[in-house]
């Protein structure tokens, strides 16, 4: 099938991916569509397998380089309107034990992780400063503070092309560090799409989970740095830290065009305002083979590529 055959409503044609990047840069999408909820994520995805035509599914555009080259093919922006797609069982049954809160998977999960405090549940406060999504979460195994995705989640409702609508136990996630059984599976259609996940909690209060969130709050601001970023660049090594790494290999405060290797957090790229892609993967290239040569290291994304990027090891 041709993109022009294609009949969804509200398809969009030639639509800049740097609107839908927290990096804010990539080239455009052939067409771009938005799903509010599960239900229409869903119907949208069963559409598209029908055709033969590559597409990809993205939340918070927070961990992904789009190449200036754009994407080939459909995207489906996965986003919830704030305040709505997910459910506490908390405030059904106020003595539920675990906890738990059900989410879609475009819900932003910093927000879930704050409106969870709200109510004194804990359990999220490392998660109430992420900008991605729920869907992407669970992909991407996301992670910061000493706590991760695999730690929370109970089940994920996962739409298969064949088996149509699953539950999946977080064990059938193979989760590892900032992976998973469903990550790097969407090409050129994924084979697999979270549509939403049942998340495990812990009564407390509102006071102490709060507390928690502002101190995690106070050292993100120490350390990490304002602007359009990414999150982290580089997957930790075993036993070391990525920034540790470019740092001593003296790139820190490192320019290519308007990208720059944060000066405050080196495992940090940064679009100063008219930044690349080209930039971004210039820089990408200097600092893995700058900690290569000095430390004999090979520094792996954790972000994940969109669209062309030659010579960039994944």
């Amino acid at each position: 099938m041709k993109l022009s055959e294609l009949s969804i409503p509200n398809l969009q044609r030639s639509v800049p991916m740097a609107h839908y990047t927290t990096m804010r840069v990539g080239g455009p999408a052939d067409a771009l569509m938005v799903a509010e909820t599960a239900d229409e994520l869903a119907e949208i995805v069963i559409e598209l397998w029908k055709t033969d035509l590559p597409f990809m599914i993205l939340g918070g555009g927070s961990n992904v380089l789009v190449s200036d080259a754009g994407v080939p093919g459909v995207v489906v922006i996965n986003h919830s309107p704030p305040g709505e797609g997910f459910r506490f069982n908390e405030l059904e049954s106020p003595e539920a034990e675990p906890p738990t809160v059900w989410a879609e998977a475009g819900v932003n999960f910093g927000a879930l992780a704050r409106q969870s405090g709200l109510r004194g549940l804990s359990g999220l406060e490392w998660a109430s400063g992420i900008p991605g999504t729920v869907g992407g979460a669970v992909i991407g195994n996301a992670g910061a503070h000493g706590s991760d995705m695999a730690s929370n989640l109970v089940v994920a409702e996962i739409l298969h092309p064949i088996q149509g609508r699953q539950l999946w136990p977080v064990e059938r996630l193979e989760y590892r560090y900032r992976g998973s059984a469903l990550k790097g599976k969407h090409t050129p259609q994924p084979q697999t799409v979270v549509l939403s996940a049942t998340l495990r909690l812990v009564h407390s209060t509102l006071e102490a989970v709060q507390a928690k969130m502002n101190a995690i709050a106070e050292k993100r601001r120490r350390v990490q740095p304002a602007g359009a970023s990414m999150g982290s660049m580089f997957r930790n090594p075993p036993g070391d830290y990525a920034g540790r790494l470019i740092e001593a290999a003296g790139l820190k405060g490192t320019c290519v065009g308007g990208a720059e290797i944060s000066s405050r957090h080196a495992n940090f790229f940064i679009n100063n305002g008219n930044a690349t892609a080209a930039d971004i993967q210039a820089l990408i290239g200097l600092a893995q083979k700058a900690v290569a040569d000095k430390f004999g290291v090979i520094l792996e994304l954790e972000i994940e590529l969109v669209g062309d990027f030659p010579m960039l090891v994944p």
